[in-house]
Parts: structure tokens; sequence; C-alpha cells
């Protein structure tokens, strides 16, 4: 790479700074403080170390940038503009206006060159986290003695704020267990925050927490391009440890009365201070100017760069030659394939029969890890309670990346982040699981899943009161409408075995979004369905288990484990002279995106609706409307056997049927 002299990176860094402050003081909002302090390390990574091509910005083997300070986005976005990216001055000066390919926090899919959706803090370093581990087991595979098909490095530029935040702990501790060297971060230690000084809340020594989670850290001053281009080089170099590059920067950089202050992270300069600041750094020439030098030298970066990117390709197109069985490997693993006969093969992995969703679960993941080499995963050190565990595979650990079990331990905001780094690493379908309870723990990142609209896969056990003894702490209530209220998110909660290889043949062959599976602790009887029931139509999200009576007038909607307990209340209605439908809705969110014809032929229109569910019940009157009966749980359980608590709750067949029994009476 051709180096630069220490008066053009300041030209280029100061170009990146003028560019930040223009964008937020249009706009009108935004954070100049990160871009000016930030741009000088930013720079001379990209220019310096970066692997890229902007033609083609999903190449496999580019390295990554992660901006995990999100709320910076203005560096990234000058940044793209620079080096060649689909990115223009104009879409610089529509920063955080409607319609633009510049929003406020980088949005992954929206902007060439985003890696991931960044913003809410720790979840971008935990992302990159799950990147390089995803690059290790990539590597595992693909990789042979003449050719590295895979060999890229994750960079990730964190604030104070991300390493306050827990999922970075977490994310760190793992990172650093697990010895991925090829993980690093650069921490743009500035000593400021919104409040004020990290001071008030923040006095760890960072660089001994790091080292003491596994990692190789240094010190440089975040102004000196030499000493940032010799951590980098040393980080580079560095085999068995991530890295954490402390780099002491001034927030603000340049503004001559806002540097290292509070003030300059979240509002723009003003006028006069903007104009103050460009003329300090030399950037004064007007709005949004780029220097023809400045083109000039982002653009041999960007040649230099190509050429690397054409060797790959020429080195892997005679690789997919001399190794058939591992270009294969590579081309399933990319597109995620699923056979066609996916839900049939799954069936017959999971033979009705009275279980534990969990277990039936299990059995379904057996053969799906046998279908579709993609998938990898694990859970919160609870695989033995949620049957999370891929036989015959070995587990993942340092200097041993080709197994497809992943232990992330007492992890849970991790295990979620990393989730979403695996996926977007192009190659692997990931999994995770806990107990459904701790999916606050996982929300953040869950959220992150969905607005990325990446394929992963939260299991979900231990699913409503019915945990028993263990009380109220570990028995969710709100979890399941909590889920539901996430835009993009499939909840699958599966009854019985044939729902339960459904659930996981959606979630397989979604690729467009996150899928939360929902399952039992307790036993589950099989569910009694009508002849002409094919398994087929469970995909659709909601279907008729069967009538009990000629012209139902009663509708019993339930999903899970109360589908058994709407068909033994139906019985129970019917020698009541009580005709009733039941209703199996596994999947609300694709059951309401069906026709409104099917939506109508399932729960007719002039029929008294009865939703059943073991947890709260607002997504339920999407259904059964201000008028319909919903029989659920409206606060916290209780420590006691499951069978006591169905009683006590009023999920038992009697209860329910004379709480059904009585709606009628009064509609």
């Amino acid at each position: 790479m051709s180096r630069l002299t220490a008066d053009q990176y300041v030209l280029c860094a100061n170009v990146l700074r003028g560019l930040a402050i223009d964008g937020v003081e249009r706009a009108g909002s935004g954070h100049p403080g990160l871009p000016l302090g930030a741009a000088d390390c930013a720079f001379t990574l990209w220019h310096d170390f970066l692997r890229f091509n902007p033609d083609d910005p999903l190449w496999p083997n580019r390295d990554r940038f992660v901006l995990s300070a999100g709320h910076g986005s203005m560096l990234l976005y000058g940044l793209l503009h620079l080096f060649g990216y689909s990115v223009t001055l104009e879409d610089l000066k529509q920063f955080r206006q409607w319609g633009s390919i510049t929003p406020g926090h980088p949005e992954y899919g929206l902007t060439p060159g985003v890696e991931v959706t960044t913003g809410p803090l720790g979840q971008g370093l935990a992302m990159a986290a799950g990147m390089a581990l995803a690059a290790r087991m990539a590597a595992e595979r693909f990789n042979d003695e003449q050719f590295k098909a895979i060999d890229h490095a994750v960079y990730a530029l964190a604030s104070d704020g991300d390493l306050m935040e827990g999922v970075c702990h977490e994310a760190a501790s793992l990172a650093g267990h697990l010895g991925l060297a090829n993980l690093v971060c650069i921490y743009d230690d500035n000593g400021i925050t919104i409040e004020g000084e990290t001071a008030l809340a923040f006095s760890e020594d960072v660089r001994r927490r790091f080292e003491s989670c596994g990692w190789y850290v240094q010190r440089v001053d975040g102004h000196d391009p030499a000493l940032i281009t010799n951590a980098l080089d040393a980080a580079s170099h560095e085999k068995e440890k991530p890295s954490l590059i402390i780099a002491r920067t001034h927030i603000g950089y340049g503004s001559p009365n806002k540097q290292d202050t509070a003030q300059v992270h979240g509002s723009p300069l003003g006028r006069d201070e903007l104009a103050a600041t460009k003329q300090r750094l030399g950037c004064a020439e007007g709005p949004f100017c780029v220097p023809a030098e400045a083109l000039a030298i982002c653009a041999q970066k960007v040649s230099e760069a190509k050429l690397v990117h054409q060797r790959w390709h020429e080195e892997f197109q005679a690789w997919r030659r001399r190794c058939p069985d591992k270009a294969a490997l590579w081309d399933a693993m990319a597109k995620r394939e699923v056979p066609a006969d996916l839900l049939a093969q799954l069936l017959r992995a999971a033979p009705p029969e009275a279980a534990a969703t969990r277990t039936l679960a299990g059995k379904c993941l057996q053969k799906a890890a046998e279908l579709v080499p993609a998938l990898a995963g694990g859970s919160a050190d609870l695989t033995p309670s949620t049957n999370t565990a891929i036989k015959g595979s070995p587990s993942v650990a340092a200097g041993a990346f080709a197994g497809r079990n992943l232990h992330f331990g007492i992890r849970e905001h991790a295990m979620a982040a990393m989730m979403n780094g695996l996926a977007r690493s192009g190659f692997f379908l990931p999994y995770g699981s806990t107990f459904l309870v701790f999916a606050d723990y996982c929300r953040p990142a869950i959220r992150l899943s969905a607005l990325m609209g990446l394929q992963a896969i939260y299991i979900f056990t231990h699913d409503s009161i019915f945990v028993g003894e263990d009380g109220p702490t570990h028995q969710p209530v709100e979890h399941l409408a909590a889920l539901r209220l996430i835009p993009d998110l499939s909840v699958w909660r599966p009854a019985d075995a044939v729902e339960t290889a459904a659930a996981w043949a959606a979630a397989l062959g979604r690729k467009d979004g996150p899928t939360a599976l929902i399952l039992t602790r307790q036993k589950l009887p099989v569910i009694e369905r009508a002849k002409d029931f094919t398994a087929d139509v469970v995909l659709k999200g909601g279907y008729v288990v069967n009538d009990f009576g000629s012209q139902p007038a009663v509708t019993l909607i339930a999903t899970g484990s109360e589908t058994g307990l709407a068909v033994a209340a139906a019985k129970l209605l019917l020698g009541s002279k009580v005709p009733a439908r039941v209703v199996s809705v596994p999947c609300l969110e694709t059951f309401l995106a069906q026709s409104p014809e099917y939506r109508d032929s399932v729960v007719p229109k002039g029929s008294v609706k009865i939703a059943i569910e073991a947890g709260r019940g607002m997504p339920w009157y999407q259904l059964i409307g201000d008028k319909g009966l919903f029989i659920g749980i409206e606060k916290f359980g209780a420590s006691a056997p499951d069978t006591v608590l169905a009683e006590k709750f009023g999920f038992t067949p009697a209860q329910v049927t004379e709480r059904i029994k009585q709606h009628i009476a009064k509609a």
C-alpha cells in the first residue's frame, strides 16, 4: 500500500472532519464530536489496512469495518464517499433526511458499505465479535494450503459508551476466551459522554480489564497517524488474541470553543463555531469541499485494493476447480440452501408422540443440521435443557473452529448480538437458545435482527407458567406478547410434533428475517386433527384443527400447550350442545399476513371468538376483536407443580369450558 506523508494524512483526516460537521450542521442535528476526534484513526485504518472493493461491497473476503459508535455515522459516510462507494456528496448533504441513504445511524441494507446497523451502544462490537468468529469458522471449512479463501479481519471503532454497556463486557470476554485474533477494536478514548467527563461514572482500568479477558492491548495518541499505523500493524501480526487499541483522542478535535466538552457530542457546532473549526483545520473552502489531492489519494488506495480483490478472485476460481467438495459446501452455505422436501423430512425426524416441544424441536434440529450445513449455534449454558446440541459435531473452541456447537456461556446479551454477526458473515445460519423468560436479555439484538432482515433463529424454551416450581421469576407471562410486538420477527409457538417440524421449516426457509421458536418444558398431547388435514397448511401460520359439531358458532383459537386444552374444551362444549371450531395459530404474524379470504375461512367473521394462551392477551385482540374473549394470564405466576398452576389459573378443560359458556350467555 502506498504510504502517505504526514501532511497527506492530516489533509485527508481533516476532509473527513469537514464533511462530518457540514453534514451535521446542514441537518440541524447529529453528532460532530466523534467524527472530529476519530478521523485520524479511521482514515489511517481505511487507507493503510482495510481490504475492500467499493464495486463489490459484498466480496466474501473483504475486511469488515463496524462503527459500533453509530452516532458518529457522518464519519462512516464520509469514508464511504472518499473511498468510492455509491455515497455521493448529495447523499452527504441529505444526512438524516427522509428517503436518504445517510440516516442518523448506519443501517445495513440501506447504505452500500455499511456492514451492520449500529447505534444501540455495545451491539456493534458484539456483532463484530460474531463476524470474527464466523470468519474463523469459515476459514476452517474452506481454506487449503494453496489458497486462503477466507482470511479477512474485522475492525470495530468503539466509544466510551460502547465499553460501558454490559453486552460489550460479555462479547469481549467470549472473544478473548476464543482467541479471535482477527478482531481489532479501536477504542476512541476521548473521556467525554453526554453528561460530561467519563469520570462521573467510569473509572475502571480498561487496559487491565481487556487484558484479563485475553486481549492484546496497546495505547496510542489517536491523532498521530504513525503511531496508529504501528499499532494496527502490530494487531495484524497478533495470532492468538483479539486486539484493543486505546486511542486517546480529543472529542470535537479542532473546535476552538467546544473541543473536549460534552457540548460537542450530540449537537451541531453552530455557524460561527463551524467556520472557526474549519479555519483551524485548514478546510474552509466551503461546505462539503473535497480537495482534488484528497480524492487522488483515496482513488489510488481504491485502485490498489481492487488489484487485491482481482487476485483473490483469480485464485478463487482455481480453488473451485481444485477443490470441488469445498466449493460445493461454499455454495450451499452462502445460499443457506434447504431441500424442497424440508418439511417432509422434518416430519419424519420427529414423528407424533406425547412430548415436550423442546424435545421434538431437538429432533428436528438434528435433521436440519444434516440438511443445512450453514446451521450452527448453541445456548447460553442451557443446552441440556434446550436440546440444542448438534450431535456428532465438535464444539467450537480456541484454536478449533471446525465444529458447529457454540458455547456462549451465561451471556444471553452477547449470544444474540454475536448471532447477528454470524448471520452477516454470509455463510452461517445461526441459532441461539435460552429460557423464554430471559428473552429480554436478547431483545435489543433481536430487534436489530429484525431491523436488518437477518436470518437468525432464537430458540426459547420453558415457555409459560407451566415451568412450575421455579416460580414467577422463571415463568414468562408477558414475553410472548412482547416478542410479537417486534416488527418483522416471526414468533412460532408449536403445539406438537407436526407444528414443531413446520416451525423449524419456516425458520430455515425464511431468508429475510429472524424467527423465534417458543417451546414447552412439559409434555403435550398429540393434537387430534381433521381427516383431511395436511401438514403444509401449518406454514400459513393458522389453520382449522377440527370442527366439533356441525356449523360451529364458537371458534377457539390457541397456541402451543393451549391447543390441546382447546380441543378438550371443544369436546366438553359439544356435550353441552355448543358446537365449536378449534383453530391453531402457531404463528400469529404469518397468519395475519395471509389473504383476508383465507383468514375468514379459518376464523369466520360471524362466530364467537375465544383466544386461549398462557400469557398476556393484547396481540390476540387483532383476531378476536373487542367482543371476543381472551383466556390467559394477566399477572405473574407462582411456585407450584404445573398441574396445580393449571387449576389455580383456570387452565383446566372444565374451567375453560365454563368461562366460554358464560361468555356466550352474555354475548
